[in-house]
């Protein structure tokens, strides 16, 4: 794995997977950019090849669209624990919302499901992936 330059990918830091399409995702990841902390977060569509390269091998199948992935120490986390997670890196009072992590996992994921469910019905879809401005570009994998 070393060869293809796969492990310092994944060793430089957290990567928040998204659908690269859907307009509420797209205005999430610019929602988490202007609010972190640390700019540490890097950021990658679902439908790209850095999502296709690294998370099949962690059991994650980035056709499913359905869901935010966070990639982080090594971990895979998906929908309501990503988007949690993902919360703590921003600034207060945002990064509070981890305290919802507290509430079961199966209870966070049905509010996460009817959202994601009908994302595209509600917020809309592009034709193609937002791009990142030139000065985020680097952020972007």
């Amino acid at each position: 794995m070393t060869d293809t330059g796969t492990d310092t990918v994944v060793d430089d830091g957290p990567i928040l997977f998204f659908d690269g399409v859907c307009n509420l995702c797209s205005a999430t990841v610019q929602f988490v950019i202007a609010r972190e902390r640390m700019q540490t977060l890097r950021f990658a569509s679902l439908q790209s090849a850095t999502a296709a390269r690294l998370l099949p091998p962690l059991g994650v199948d980035p056709s499913a669209l359905e869901s935010l992935v966070l990639l982080q120490d090594g971990q895979v986390s998906v929908r309501s624990t990503a988007a949690l997670l993902t919360a703590r890196h921003l600034r207060a009072p945002w990064s509070w919302l981890a305290v919802f992590l507290t509430v079961p996992r199966v209870l966070r994921d049905v509010v996460y499901g009817a959202i994601a469910v009908n994302r595209y019905r509600l917020f809309g879809r592009q034709d193609a992936c937002w791009l990142p401005s030139p000065t985020l570009k680097a952020r972007f994998l």
